[in-house]
């Protein structure tokens, strides 16, 4: 009795899958419109520079901020190679306490 449920059960099952695949609708369509091509536009002028005065203080503003950066930069490097140094001595300063 148990064999011929189980034989039901695998051969029901199948169909009743495909039913419902059967029955399944298709998707609708989607239809997208064809891109046009924009009209040419003429390029826009670049304006020209009107103040001589203040493009020339925003260029002296930038060569300071730039000369400032690298300052901070060396400064940096420096302390990156003393971080380096601490760290190598502290490696040591653990090897030598593991040997004693």
């Amino acid at each position: 009795m148990r064999a011929l449920a189980l034989t039901l059960l695998i051969v029901t099952l199948p169909l009743a899958f495909s039913s419902v695949t059967l029955r399944a609708q298709s998707p609708t369509p989607i239809v997208v419109q064809a891109a046009t091509p924009a009209p040419p536009t003429a390029p826009t002028p670049i304006p020209a520079a009107r103040d001589l005065e203040a493009n020339q203080a925003a260029l002296r503003m930038l060569q300071q901020i730039k000369a400032a950066n690298e300052d901070i930069l060396k400064r940096q490097e420096a302390t990156l190679q003393r971080l380096d140094e601490i760290q190598k001595a502290a490696e040591q300063l653990k090897i030598f306490s593991k040997r004693g």
